[in-house]
């Protein structure tokens, strides 16, 4: 009995989840899809690879003191999951929903986590937002377990936007303000269309501030303006994370967690919420391609512009092409030229521009259409450190 079942975990386990924990200090980790990568001043690329569904083009660029920004491939027997994880307050929640959130999910499909029958081995939004579940639940632990040596884990979060690809679906879940965009073909014209996939949950959008005051309809200053942004409560910009316990729990918004952090009035129920939004798109033969990126790049670039520079260069390099373009645009704002820009150091750097990860996903249809990978296991995970 203990064999069958150590042969199960090993089946569900091994193939596409190797070495990420116990390397994940390395710069990238792949154990398919061998590319081109390397570094430039604070950006690390890898310029193209293969996931089970085409090919891929991954970039990081850091702007703070520490990198917060966190993000993973992972394609398998299952399909194909990616993960893009910006982090605030400090990259710990980041590196956690890094560590946790797929294998949660794998092990959900796997039946090693408890999910309804009707579901298990299954991808479906369910399957997605129990692994949030327990993603959200564990860091809530892990504060809990700190909170008497490192309280100020309270108030670290981290926005969350994934997407899966199995059976010719396209599963996008997203906490915070992350986007993915899909690049899809028009007729026969040559050109491309820019389409958002995620919903994003920023105070910013009118949208998010009326389903706030919907949420807490006695709480008059729910959102506030500061400096020309909207910020829940006046202190943080999204409205749904991992993390930010201090939000969520009355417990933990006390002290010793930072004044500005703490409330005056009671909390009586959870200011933010780990709940993600969730979507299916069937993918058809006109979707060419995806890009996932952390809020760091759609400050500066537009859906259109990014979609235009991906599909008007070579498939090489899409990722870092657009951090690139990212970092002069943050350049150009601030009067300052590239060159020059390249030269600041982090945390300073945090001045023009946030920490960016980009990952593209070339779509190849025949590969999708047949259900099955083609290419050995990947499984990518940015740095830890930059």
């Amino acid at each position: 009995m203990l064999q069958a079942l150590m042969n199960l975990l090993s089946l569900c386990f091994r193939p596409f989840g190797q070495g990420s924990s116990s390397n994940s200090g390395k710069k990238f980790q792949s154990f398919a899809g061998i590319s081109k990568e390397g570094k430039d001043g604070l950006l690390w690329y890898r310029d193209i690879g293969r996931y089970g569904s085409g090919e891929f083009s991954m970039a990081v660029v850091q702007a703070n003191q520490v990198l917060e920004d966190q993000s993973q491939i992972e394609s398998g027997p299952f399909g194909t999951f990616v993960g893009v994880y910006d982090g605030h307050g400090g990259p710990e929640a980041a590196r956690f929903v890094c560590d946790h959130l797929f294998r949660h999910f794998q092990g959900l499909l796997c039946g090693y986590a408890p999910i309804s029958a009707e579901t298990q081995g299954v991808v479906t939004s369910e399957t997605i937002q129990r692994a949030f579940c327990l993603t959200e639940e564990g860091f809530t632990n892990f504060v809990s377990e700190l909170w008497s040596t490192r309280p100020q884990m309270a108030t670290v979060g981290s926005c969350c936007l994934v997407g899966v690809i199995c059976q010719q679906t396209l599963f996008v879940a997203n906490l915070g303000d992350s986007r993915v965009v899909l690049g899809k073909k028009v007729g026969n014209t040559g050109g491309i269309s820019a389409i958002q996939l995620s919903t994003e949950h920023n105070a910013n959008l009118e949208a998010i501030r009326h389903e706030l005051e919907d949420l807490h309809p006695n709480d008059s200053q729910i959102a506030v303006l500061k400096r020309g942004v909207w910020k829940v409560k006046g202190i943080i910009q999204v409205s749904r994370s991992i993390g930010d316990v201090y939000m969520k729990h009355a417990r933990f918004n006390r002290e010793p967690i930072d004044a500005k952090f703490r409330l005056p009035e009671p909390m009586d129920m959870p200011i933010l919420s780990a709940n993600p939004t969730i979507l299916s798109h069937p993918l058809h033969p006109n979707d060419s391609f995806l890009v996932f990126a952390s809020d760091g790049l759609w400050e500066q670039l537009s859906n259109e512009k990014v979609v235009d520079i991906v599909h008007s260069n070579p498939r090489a390099g899409s990722a870092k092409r657009l951090v690139k373009a990212a970092l002069q645009e943050a350049a150009r704002k601030r009067e300052t030229r590239y060159s020059d820009l390249q030269k600041i150091d982090k945390k300073v750097r945090r001045h023009f521009h946030d920490d960016i990860t980009v990952i593209v996903l070339f779509l190849n249809h025949d590969l999708i259409s047949k259900g099955a990978v083609q290419t050995p296991p990947v499984s990518i995970r940015s740095a830890l450190e930059h």
